[in-house]
C-alpha cells in the first residue's frame, strides 16, 4: 500500500489580510497579491482561481496546486414566512452547524447570525443548542464560511452599497470565546475593507461571561459585545448559566467596564435577557436587574424564551413580556423586546441545534432524563 505524503493544500478562505501577505510571501511573490485574492474571495465569492483575471496564469496555476476555497457545504436551506433564511451547513467531518440571516427595516438591514462550535460546550439549562452536547470548535474557515455562503446566496456582486449581510452577530451555536483563536481571525475578515468591510459597531460577539478572554479581546478588538445574563443574582444564574459559578456576576460585568474603557469611542454593552415564564419575569426581577446595572452604559436586549420538549421552562405571556419591559423602562433603562423570528424553521434564539456527534454524552443524558421523567 503507497502513501499518501502530498501536502494538503491551503484553505484561503479563512486567513486574515496578514496571514494571506505571508501566504503569497512564502510563495515569493509580492504583498498585494493577497489583496487581490481576498477580494476575489469575499466580495466576488469566486472559489475559482481560473476566474481570478488578474493573477498571471502562472500563479493560477500554481494556486490550483498548492490552495482551496473552500467554504462549508450547504445541505439545507429554509425561508421563513417572516423572511428569516436558515443555512444547515456541513464542516469537516460530517457534522452540521446552523447559521440564520434575519432581515429588518424593509430588508436594508441584513443580520447574520454565525456558530462558533460545533453544538456547545457550556449547558445553559433554557438553551436548546446546548443539549445537543458538543464536539469540537469550528475553524476560522469554517466561521467566516457561514458569511460567505449567505453573501453567495445572493448572487449579485457584493459592494458598499449592496451588502446582503450589513451586521454579524456571534450568536448562533456554540460560545464564541471558547473559541478564540478562530472567532478573532473571523471577525477580522468581517472587518477588513477586503473581506466584509463591516463596522466594529455591526459586529458583535455575545458571550455568556469567560472573563479571560474578555479582557483578551479587549486588548485585539472592539467589536460590539453582548452578554447572555438571563439573571440578576448568583443563585438564579448559576441554575441557568452554569458558566456562572466560576465566574460570578460582579466578576463579568467588572471585566465589561473593563473592556468598554478600552473601545476608543462611547460604547454601550447589550445585556441579554431571555425572560422565562415565573422564573425571572416578575417585578421584583426587574428593579433587581435595575439596581445591578445601575451606572453601566447598556441596553437590555428581552428575549421571550423559546420553548423547546422537555425543558420544562415556559414563555411568558406577551402582556407579561411588555410589563417586564415597561417596569425597566420606569426604570430608566432602554429594554427593547427582540422579536421571535423563524421559529416555523426553527431559526430562533435558542433553538439550533444542528447534528453533532456528541463528545460530551451531553445529548445521550439529556434523553434519558427525559424516559426517566416519562416514566
Amino acid at each position: 500500500m503507497t502513501l499518501d505524503t502530498a501536502t494538503p493544500r491551503t484553505n484561503l478562505l479563512g486567513l486574515t489580510r496578514e496571514e494571506m501577505e505571508a501566504f503569497f510571501v512564502s510563495l515569493g511573490e509580492k504583498k498585494f497579491r493577497a489583496a487581490q485574492v481576498m477580494k476575489w474571495i469575499h466580495h466576488e465569492g469566486c472559489d475559482d482561481f481560473e476566474s481570478m483575471t488578474n493573477l498571471s496564469k502562472a500563479l493560477r496555476t500554481r494556486l490550483e496546486e498548492l490552495a482551496e476555497v473552500r467554504g462549508p457545504r450547504v445541505v439545507y436551506e429554509g425561508a421563513s414566512e417572516d423572511g428569516t433564511r436558515k443555512w444547515v451547513l456541513e464542516v469537516e467531518d460530517g457534522s452540521y452547524v446552523e447559521t440564520v440571516l434575519i432581515p429588518a427595516e424593509g430588508g436594508k438591514r441584513r443580520t447574520l447570525c454565525v456558530s462558533s462550535q460545533v453544538g456547545c460546550s457550556l449547558d445553559c439549562s433554557f438553551c436548546s443548542t446546548g443539549k445537543q452536547g458538543f464536539q469540537r470548535n469550528l475553524t476560522s474557515a469554517e466561521v467566516i464560511g457561514q458569511v460567505w455562503v449567505a453573501s453567495n446566496s445572493f448572487g449579485a456582486r457584493r459592494d458598499s452599497t449592496n451588502r446582503p449581510v450589513t451586521n454579524v452577530v456571534m450568536m448562533g451555536m456554540g460560545e464564541p470565546l471558547m473559541n478564540y483563536n478562530a472567532v478573532v481571525p473571523a471577525m477580522k475578515l468581517m472587518l477588513d475593507d477586503n473581506g466584509y468591510g463591516l463596522s466594529k459597531r455591526r459586529v458583535t460577539l455575545s458571550t455568556s461571561g469567560v472573563v479571560p478572554m474578555i479582557d483578551k479581546l479587549g486588548d485585539e478588538l472592539d467589536v460590539s459585545l453582548a452578554v447572555s445574563l438571563h439573571a440578576a443574582n448568583d443563585e438564579l444564574r448559576n441554575e441557568l448559566v452554569p458558566l456562572n459559578r466560576k465566574y460570578d456576576i460582579a466578576t463579568l460585568l467588572d471585566a465589561c467596564r473593563r473592556y468598554l474603557a478600552k473601545c476608543d469611542d462611547t460604547r454601550m454593552l447589550t445585556i441579554e435577557y431571555t425572560l422565562i415564564k415565573d422564573v425571572n419575569d416578575q417585578q421584583r426581577h426587574a428593579e433587581e436587574l435595575s439596581t445591578l446595572l445601575e451606572g453601566l452604559p447598556c441596553k437590555i436586549n428581552l428575549i421571550p424564551f423559546n420553548p423547546f420538549p422537555h425543558s420544562g421552562y415556559e414563555k411568558p405571556s406577551r402582556n407579561q413580556v411588555m410589563r417586564f419591559q415597561q417596569w425597566l423602562e420606569e426604570l430608566g433603562h432602554t429594554a427593547p423586546v427582540r422579536m421571535t423570528r423563524g421559529d416555523d424553521i426553527d431559526a430562533a434564539c435558542g433553538q439550533l441545534v444542528g447534528r453533532v456527534k456528541d463528545r460530551t454524552k451531553r445529548h445521550e443524558r439529556y434523553i434519558q432524563s427525559i424516559q426517566i421523567d416519562a416514566d
